[in-house]
């Protein structure tokens, strides 16, 4: 299966903030990305079904406000807000952990700016990994949507189908996302040597390596 990897990687924007949720401290991971779509169609790519399993994965459930909704194999919640053509905000809950997670949706020149917040409490987890540890899946999604509006016929997920995500091209893309991811946990405030201990650790596991021990 063939990506534009070069172009993914130029065109997305990653960025870490420091904030609170709750009361308690936590972690907002931000990916954006221009598609050269109107709202509308992207909207529709993010909510219909038909097309999620495309590109993303099979969902289930009710796409509305307050519906319950299922990734396959992945995460499970409730939509919160959503605004058509606009935004959404739903729950991501997954392994007894519940994080937040919102999209936003903004004409930018002939194309549409599709941004990601994905909201989680500080946790061990993000101190092994990092922000990569959502930020990878996230930036495999985002491939996989530019190359369902180029091919919106076939099945073009980047993670989870016919092995891809082991292939050296595969490799090459979590190599500099995880990279980038830690540079935007730098950039945040977090010290640098811990910040590339925990995106070698997720360049690793995604690449489906033995993560890194400590």
């Amino acid at each position: 299966m063939a990506f534009d990897i070069v172009a993914h990687l130029g065109g997305m924007t990653r960025e870490v903030r420091n904030l609170e949720k709750d009361g308690q401290p936590a972690k907002a991971v931000i990916a954006s990305r221009v598609y050269d779509t109107d709202a509308a169609d992207l909207w529709d790519a993010l909510t219909q079904p038909e097309r999620l399993k495309r590109w993303f994965a099979p969902v289930t459930g009710d796409l509305e406000l307050g519906g319950r909704y299922h990734v396959e194999g992945n995460a499970s919640g409730t939509v919160t807000a959503c605004e058509p053509e606009k935004s959404v905000a739903l729950t991501w809950e997954f392994g007894g952990f519940t994080s937040w997670v919102t999209l936003k949706l903004t004409p930018e020149g002939s194309g549409t700016r599709l941004e990601l917040e994905h909201i989680a409490h500080i946790s061990p987890h993000w101190d092994q990994f990092g922000p990569g540890a959502v930020g990878v899946g996230w930036d495999l999604s985002f491939l996989g949507l530019s190359a369902h509006f180029e091919r919106p016929a076939e099945d073009v997920r980047a993670e989870g189908l016919g092995g891809w995500e082991t292939s050296p091209e595969a490799k090459s893309l979590v190599r500099a996302a995880s990279d980038d991811w830690g540079r935007a946990a730098i950039a945040a405030g977090e010290q640098p040597q811990q910040a590339r201990k925990a995106a070698e650790a997720t360049r690793a596991f995604y690449s489906g390596e033995a993560p890194m021990e400590g």
